[in-house]
């Protein structure tokens, strides 16, 4: 288990604190010293790009579904410079220490293939393939790039999207593409064709099977909102959140148990639903989840006609997360801003809370970890707590009450002290702003 800490004498967890965001100029100034640290000269610009969390709907975007994220204050910082003349990127992130990573974009193919590009590059070089094989860009040159970032890797916060999308956004800048669209005025039509390119990139040459839910939100985002992504058109709608006016917090719980989605547990959930909705001759689960909503249907109609135990698991998990998605959307118009109390709370704490369960019981992708930071935080007084992320590990969040998010912290911490965990690590989520060129 990557969270376990050697056996040894039982201690007192350390006073658990929040990890901070880092503010433009603070993340600007760090990728611009780390480029003339590498490179020996001034970048032409720094891009960033947020990491997000999931409020609910989990493992329904590849099934066409709803999701609804917020991007996160917390973002990852592209120093860039164009290379005129060459095709190849040099690259340096103050996560992965050590001399510049050296890719010949001609050579770069997806994975699997002799032009697979390993570790976190492919994430970078992916982006330039998929923006050339998509159309949308044709010769571009080298780049020089320096990365640093405040978004904990490995912990469900789409660290690597992030990481795309700022590279997206230089390169829109850059190559004088105009997808993005002018600060002040983002052009959601072209945010939404470089978040498909993003998203080719992280499937085909970084390997991960992933939904399209984290590339929309790191780019298509608006700060005090959530997301309401349909995942099967693209189409989106901003949904007020505003949290602080409830007097509510969300907070990040990192496990540090380690979230990945390249080791076949995640593609192996996607293929159990395609093969789910081939059966039910259906082109994708929403089509379910659309039919059981109308009346047209019911799960207990449905369910019985899959013969596989695994398939009725996961179309019952996501037909009924993509419910929740849209009861909570209900709640949230319903009830905006101070509204979000009483009754209405109570239903949002449900809504959490049964997400979680059929994410570990139907989808089966919790871990002890999680379940672990749930039940503590959720005895502490949280309003509902879910894990959020594709899972295997990761982070979960929990809605808390402002001022009482230390007493939340402070037990998860004490839970994790006594099962012999490593230390988890906490952030708040505030729904934050898109991708783009950093204005420090």
């Amino acid at each position: 288990m990557t969270g376990t800490r050697p056996p040894g004498p039982s201690r007192r967890p350390p006073q658990p604190s929040l990890r901070p965001a880092w503010d433009d100029a603070g993340g600007a100034a760090r990728a611009r010293d780390l480029f003339a640290s590498a490179f020996g000269g001034p970048p032409d610009g720094v891009w960033s790009a947020p990491g997000r969390v999931n409020v609910v709907g989990e493992h329904t975007d590849y099934n066409g579904g709803l999701c609804l994220p917020i991007a996160l204050p917390h973002r990852t910082y592209a120093a860039v410079a164009a290379r005129p003349g060459t095709r190849r990127l040099r690259l340096v992130s103050a996560q992965e220490p050590g001399p510049p990573r050296e890719v010949d974009l001609d050579a770069v193919g997806p994975a699997g293939t002799a032009g697979e590009v390993p570790g976190w590059a492919a994430y970078v070089a992916g982006v330039l393939w998929a923006l050339e094989a998509e159309g949308l860009a044709a010769g571009l040159p080298g780049l020089d790039v320096a990365v640093d970032s405040c978004v904990p890797a490995g912990a469900g916060l789409s660290s690597s999207a992030a990481l795309e999308c700022a590279v997206a956004t230089a390169v829109d800048d850059l190559a004088g593409l105009g997808l993005a669209g002018p600060a002040g005025a983002p052009d959601d039509g072209g945010r939404a064709r470089l978040a498909a390119a993003c998203v080719r990139a992280e499937n085909e040459v970084a390997g991960a099977p992933t939904g399209g839910m984290d590339q929309a939100v790191a780019l298509r985002a608006r700060p005090g909102h959530a997301l309401l992504l349909d995942c099967r058109d693209g189409h989106v709608e901003h949904v007020p959140l505003d949290l602080s006016a409830a007097d509510l917090e969300l907070l990040v719980i990192d496990t540090r148990a380690e979230h990945r989605l390249v080791d076949g547990q995640y593609a192996r959930r996607r293929q159990v639903c395609e093969a789910a909705a081939s059966v039910l001759g259906v082109p994708d689960l929403r089509a379910v989840a659309d039919a059981v909503r109308g009346g047209g249907t019911t799960l207990d109609e449905v369910l019985p006609r899959l013969a596989d135990d695994e398939q009725r698991r996961r179309v019952r998990h996501v037909v009924t997360e993509i419910e929740r998605v849209r009861e909570l959307v209900d709640v949230l118009r319903a009830a905006p801003g101070e509204g979000l109390a009483g009754p209405a709370l109570e239903r949002a704490r449900a809504l959490l809370d049964a997400s979680h369960e059929s994410l570990r019981a139907d989808y089966e992708v919790s871990s002890p970890e999680l379940d672990l930071a749930v039940a503590a935080a959720r005895r502490a007084g949280a309003h509902g707590a879910r894990m959020t992320g594709g899972g295997f590990g990761g982070s979960a969040i929990a809605l808390v009450q402002a001022g009482e998010a230390g007493e939340v912290m402070s037990a998860v911490a004490a839970a994790f002290s006594a099962g012999g965990l490593a230390d988890p690590a906490f952030l708040r989520a505030t729904a934050s702003g898109p991708a783009g060129r950093a204005a420090g």
